[in-house]
């Protein structure tokens, strides 16, 4: 799906100098809130609209333990009609960045004390994202016959025509509601 953003904020909003916290040793935190009111480019496949949150960063001894509540604005398609949409998903956030990170690992603090989380919130997000979603809760859908969008036009198309491999489920769905 195409975006019709023309300009991004750099992904490196996403990147936090966290030298302070691995220089004051374990059991140290440092509280702050994550507020983003323009699109960021997270990853190819993926940008966020919108986001805000507390953010908490915790010292351990293996490394930088990362806490959020966060409110993210996407673009989403319509699972009934295909139609592009702004959607705001709740994404809970706690990843341990591992310092030094003993293997190669996705999260981790580089030697430049730099955490990337751009890389957590696109797994998070594409998670949350890949739940139904529908532009709006009486969203009409598109017509299975001519591929008319329901919600912007009317079509006359036949929709009660029933597959023939169905018609025996119809019979009996007629019969038992004759019955009651």
């Amino acid at each position: 799906m195409k975006s019709t953003h023309e300009h991004y904020l750099s992904h490196r909003v996403l990147k936090i100098n966290v030298g302070f916290l691995l220089s004051d040793g374990p059991g140290n935190s440092q509280d702050s809130r994550l507020d983003i009111p323009s699109a960021v480019r997270v990853a190819e496949d993926l940008i966020i609209n919108t986001m805000a949150g507390p953010l908490r960063l915790t010292r351990t001894k293996e490394g930088i333990l990362v806490q959020a509540q966060l409110r993210i604005g996407i673009t989403a398609e319509c699972s009934r009609c295909l139609e592009a949409f702004n959607r705001t998903v709740e994404v809970a956030v706690e990843e341990l960045y591992m310092h030094p990170a003993p293997v190669a690992t996705e999260f981790f603090v580089g030697a430049d004390a730099i955490l990337d989380l751009a890389p957590l919130l696109r797994a998070e997000v594409l998670i949350e994202a890949s739940q139904r979603a529908l532009c709006r809760p009486d969203c009409k859908g598109i017509c299975p016959e001519c591929g008319s969008n329901r919600n912007h036009e009317s079509c006359a198309c036949d929709t009660t025509r029933i597959d023939p491999r169905l018609r025996g489920l119809r019979q009996l769905l007629d019969s038992s509601s004759a019955d009651a």
